[in-house]
């Protein structure tokens, strides 16, 4: 389990690395990293639908990683892992995700990362481009043993993926999550500033992966470590959510882990922060996701350690718990989000209550419980996928966890489950399981980001 305390984020500042922010920035560029850092990382290995769809007069918004895809079209589902061991290379896997293919759920191509740089760098969140030709995979602790921290993949023959290249903005680190722009390219949450600590930064890629600029110029130093993020374009509306100063989650760092309990408000256009929403007993709040064609402009984020559904006013910044996940399971840890094109049900994970939960949103003020999929003790759901069509849900079992150099130890079964989605029911496919501890020669693998093609 994690221990909580609250450390003044800028106060741990060097305990990833001595240097100062703008050595720091000079070295990421030039692709070096000091020998203290390195001393630090050699034995860590690495832990911690933009879908615009344009219609006549309005964009809808639906869950990012199946912003390419045609309802009905789901053939493959890609997956970012990393090897249990820390000593394979980190990868990205294809599974056959075809319901009438004999080889459902079977694991089609895997594309391990070349070295230098190829282990060790806690793959997390995925990113699926607009056109559903690039994978973009996280390299959530990479900065740990001095690597690169983005990672592309051709994924145009979904059968054999190929690497391109990768990333390492000089500005931030702590990869994580993806929201595919609609021209091509991503928007990305980089939840640590470039040692690890705040402010973190938003870095955006254009269509021919190029780092465009990192956000915003100005970062705020009130704990301004993104890891959510959400957008309706419609409305040139962008917001992000604050979950946890990285450095703290590790070791090396004494006291507890200091989590973030705030949503910023953006300009989308601008790329400026227009507000922020303080949620100050949330304890995590580790996503973000705004309603489709809310004409209130309104959104939701959890409290992973307080077990609260928050609703967010953006206009307004003002924030009101609406659900309490007590009710299903007390310190259940409430993670990761993903609503409906209608707005009207929402699914999340609950990562130690071993649960995904359903909601009714269709007014909400009021959510209310339809249903509760539970995949048993120590299973560890964490990343959700929502396919195009809605009616399957695939999840993911593992959060993370930093092995003996860390304070978060969320391991999970490491396996992949798909849900069917009924109007008011979730119940298993029995069908397709995958088992990331037995589905590959190079021993035990931790699955993390889903991306459905």
């Amino acid at each position: 389990m994690v221990r909580i305390a609250k450390l003044p984020g800028s106060g741990i500042y060097g305990a990833w690395r001595g240097d100062s922010p703008e050595e720091r920035a000079s070295r990421k560029r030039k692709g070096h990293r000091t020998m203290r850092l390195m001393k630090l990382g050699k034995n860590l290995g690495a832990a911690i639908y933009l879908t615009a769809t344009a219609t006549v007069a309005v964009f809808t918004v639906a869950a990012q990683d199946t912003a390419h895809a045609r309802e009905g079209s789901e053939k493959y589902l890609f997956i970012c892992a990393g090897d249990q061991a820390r000593r394979a290379p980190d990868f990205l896997a294809v599974l056959n995700f075809d319901e009438d293919s004999g080889s459902y759920g079977k694991v089609v191509a895997r594309a391990p990362l070349p070295e230098p740089g190829a282990t060790g760098n806690e793959f997390h969140h995925i990113g699926l481009s607009a056109d559903g030709n690039i994978v973009a995979c996280g390299g959530l602790l990479s900065v740990l043993k001095g690597q690169n921290e983005l990672f592309f993949f051709d994924v145009s023959n979904p059968r054999a993926p190929k690497f391109l290249s990768s990333a390492n903005p000089p500005l931030s680190a702590i990869t994580d999550d993806f929201e595919a722009l609609p021209s091509g390219g991503f928007l990305v949450t980089m939840m640590g500033g470039a040692q690890g600590h705040a402010p973190g930064r938003v870095a955006e890629f254009d269509g021919q992966l190029n780092l465009v600029k990192e956000y915003p110029e100005n970062p705020p130093m009130d704990g301004f470590n993104p890891h959510g993020i959400s957008v309706r374009q419609e409305i040139n509306l962008l917001v992000t959510s604050d979950f946890v100063c990285p450095s703290t989650t590790l070791q090396a760092v004494p006291g507890g882990v200091d989590f973030r309990g705030s949503v910023r408000v953006w300009d989308l256009k601008r790329r400026e922060i227009l507000r922020t929403i303080d949620i100050p007993n949330a304890g995590g709040t580790i996503d973000v996701k705004l309603i489709p064609a809310d004409h209130q402009q309104r959104g939701f984020t959890a409290g992973m350690l307080d077990d609260r559904l928050y609703l967010l006013d953006t206009k307004h910044g003002r924030a009101r718990a609406v659900f309490d996940f007590a009710t299903i399971s007390k310190g259940g840890w409430p993670q990761l989000m993903r609503i409906s094109r209608d707005g009207k049900r929402l699914f999340i994970s609950m990562n130690q209550a071993g649960k995904i939960a359903m909601l009714d949103i269709a007014d909400a003020d009021e959510p209310r419980l339809l249903k509760v999929l539970d995949l048993g003790p120590n299973s560890g759901p964490h990343y959700l996928a929502l396919t195009p069509d809605e009616k399957r849900l695939v999840i993911s079992d593992y959060f993370l966890n930093e092995d003996d150099f860390g304070k978060v130890h969320a391991e999970g079964d490491h396996k992949i489950h798909v849900a069917r989605v009924g109007d008011k029911d979730l119940t298993l496919d029995a069908r397709f399981e995958v088992d990331f501890n037995t589905a590959f020669e190079t021993g035990p693998a931790r699955p993390h980001g889903l991306a459905i093609k």
